[in-house]
């Protein structure tokens, strides 16, 4: 994470987790992971409650999603944004599924059951694994689909991280699911340097997350999932049951906000932060501004 170097220190240095307590209907709690997307998203749902007149804490750069979890069962958070993929995989240690509604439906049901945490309505906005190549390798080597890359990957160079190279559902998964994906070359980088490397002609084809700023520039197009190998990685804000029952309208100010979170609103905000070096507070202030002007005091 590069943005705002200050604010991130800052954030390392805020609050820990608070100690176990029942609900306090004074302020809502939003909190965030450790990575620019979710302080972006938190910031969005932070902001937004806000500007609907209810007074928020941020409680933020709390770590992993079992981190994040575990703050939402002591009661130390009332909300952050979660994806279902992570949810199922990560949590609930299930097969991935990568039909968006039947993953949210499943995670939904379950959290709710076992943990008391429900899950609204989810954003449009799916940050799932990808495959990213640049136009005009695209173009020159009819690269559209996974589809594609498996039957032309002897010829081709991948720059990932190595973290790819391991997980079941990075390439060992693509070669099971697809077959070929034999590449000529695999060499593996920081999470940001392996775009530099597909720009800089040192690479073919480089692992992605769909919703990464890096995406957002017209040069690189991400390639097409036909095989529908990946899971859904849909984002949602998750609250705790208490939450929602002493201060319903959480799910009202809420559930506006996330139909305008979109793959592309996502790559450009978080482009925004990752090399245009803003502050997340600010992009989530400019996205809320822009889509809904100024929200009445309630």
């Amino acid at each position: 994470m590069n943005f705002s170097r200050g604010r991130a220190i800052a954030l390392l240095a805020g609050p820990a987790l608070l100690p176990c307590c029942a609900f306090d209907a004074s302020r809502v709690r939003v909190g965030s992971k450790n990575f620019t997307e979710s302080f972006l998203i938190a910031e969005i749902y932070a902001q937004a409650l806000e500007n609907a007149g209810m007074r928020v804490e941020r409680i933020f750069n709390l770590g992993s999603t079992q981190i994040a979890m575990a703050a939402m069962r002591r009661g130390n958070i009332d909300l952050y944004p979660e994806y279902t993929g992570t949810a199922l995989i990560d949590v609930l240690h299930r097969a991935p599924i990568s039909d968006a509604r039947e993953a949210y439906r499943v995670v939904a049901q379950v959290f709710e059951q076992r943990y008391g945490i429900i899950w609204l309505p989810p954003s449009p906005m799916n940050d799932s694994q990808g495959l990213a190549t640049t136009r005009e390798i695209s173009a020159k080597r009819h690269l559209l689909t996974l589809s594609d890359v498996a039957a032309a990957a002897s010829h081709l160079r991948l720059a990932t991280i190595q973290e790819f190279l391991a997980r079941p559902d990075g390439l060992p998964g693509l070669q099971r699911a697809y077959g070929g994906f034999q590449f000529a070359s695999v060499r593996t980088y920081d999470i940001a340097l392996k775009y530099r490397a597909l720009l800089d002609g040192n690479a073919d084809v480089a692992s992605a997350f769909t919703t990464d700023g890096a995406i957002a520039s017209d040069e690189l197009v991400v390639l097409r999932d036909d095989k529908h190998f990946w899971s859904a990685y849909n984002v949602a804000p998750v609250v705790r049951r208490a939450a929602l029952t002493a201060r319903p309208q959480i799910a009202r100010v809420l559930n506006a906000v996330s139909p305008a979170i979109t793959d592309s609103a996502a790559r450009r905000m978080n482009a925004e932060i990752e090399t245009g070096q803003q502050d997340p507070a600010d992009v989530a202030a400019a996205f809320l501004k822009s889509r809904h002007g100024a929200e009445p005091k309630t």
